[in-house]
């Protein structure tokens, strides 16, 4: 089991709480919720060991877009980068779909 955390600049508010994704099989869980400061912060848990610069790509790559001030936890059985970037794009909608 390994635990990483990662922080990246916001400039949004980010006002409602989403949950999408299950962790199991190949699969990633994923909690999004207001942050009090100006910066998104990315808490990783995951079953997979030794993946720290994949997972960095990825999220580095994810906040190139995204602006949202907003913590996420995110929990992980084995998902690939692809299923972490749906899940993470599916997370911000429903917490903008909150609001709407």
């Amino acid at each position: 089991m390994e635990n990483m955390r990662y922080e990246y600049p916001a400039t949004r508010p980010v006002t409602q709480r989403a949950h999408v994704g299950v962790v199991g099989s190949g699969d990633l869980e994923v909690l999004l919720s207001p942050s009090p400061g100006a910066h998104a912060e990315v808490v990783v848990r995951t079953s997979v060991d030794g993946y720290g610069h994949v997972w960095k790509s990825v999220l580095d790559r994810f906040f190139q877009r995204y602006d949202g001030a907003a913590k996420f936890e995110l929990n992980d059985f084995g998902a690939t980068p692809g299923v972490v970037m749906l899940r993470l794009t599916e997370a911000v909608e429903a917490s903008e779909g909150a609001t709407s």
